[in-house]
């Protein structure tokens, strides 16, 4: 894997042409939106899509988180601008992945306009294509929910890393696109935002967004 945004040739070709006929980017306009909460919604049912070194991977997602801004305490944001949020208060549309624990690579999404630090964390895919480098990356011998369920796993089938924090979602490296499916809105429901306790109030609003019956969704429903 390629974790740098220095590509060698291999990083240039484009992805796979079937895929494209069948999908859509979504345009950068998508992410600079004033609503992040209506943006996490959307971004149900879309397909994240990641091509390092030409290796395809895409799924679709099930499980989103919102931050809103400097005043959600249980944003990075909130902390103000730092050497690791600074990404968050650029214009809106670019990967913020952010290292958890020592281990896990964390890919949200910076939204809104310079400025105004909104990102979605995504949580949970539905994994769709390049199952096999998915496996590879995370050590699995075969595919089960566990494999894309949780943001660390989602980081490490998509192989995401630090290294790509900054990075445009309208590349052919990485993109979310629109592939027509629809989840019905009787599917998708909200809770509070999982491991952010130490927001207070603020970890009770539901930001958290996912499809109902979806057996890559994480954590436990109260």
């Amino acid at each position: 894997m390629n974790r740098g945004r220095k590509g060698s040739r291999a990083r240039k070709q484009p992805v796979k042409k079937f895929i494209l006929l069948n999908m859509q980017k979504l345009p950068l306009s998508f992410y600079l939106r004033n609503d992040v909460l209506k943006i996490a919604r959307e971004l149900l049912g879309k397909v994240l899509v990641t091509n390092w070194n030409n290796e395809f991977t895409s799924g679709r997602i099930v499980e989103t988180e919102a931050y809103v801004g400097e005043t959600d305490k249980a944003s990075h944001a909130s902390k103000g601008r730092t050497a690791r949020t600074e990404v968050m208060f650029n214009e809106g549309g670019r990967a913020y992945v952010y290292l958890c624990y020592g281990v896990h690579q964390m890919f949200n999404i910076v939204t809104n306009k310079q400025g105004i630090p909104d990102a979605v964390l995504i949580r949970a895919v539905e994994p769709i294509d390049g199952i096999e480098n998915m496996l590879r990356r995370t050590g699995k011998k075969k595919l089960d929910e566990t494999l894309t369920r949780g943001p660390g796993n989602v980081g490490k089938a998509f192989g995401f890393h630090t290294l790509q924090c900054g990075l445009l979602l309208n590349s052919d490296e990485l993109f979310i696109a629109d592939d027509g499916f629809k989840i019905p809105k009787s599917m998708m429901t909200t809770s509070p935002r999982i491991g952010v306790d130490y927001a207070g109030k603020h970890a009770e609003l539901h930001y958290r967004f996912f499809v109902k019956g979806s057996k890559y969704v994480s954590g436990k429903v109260k």
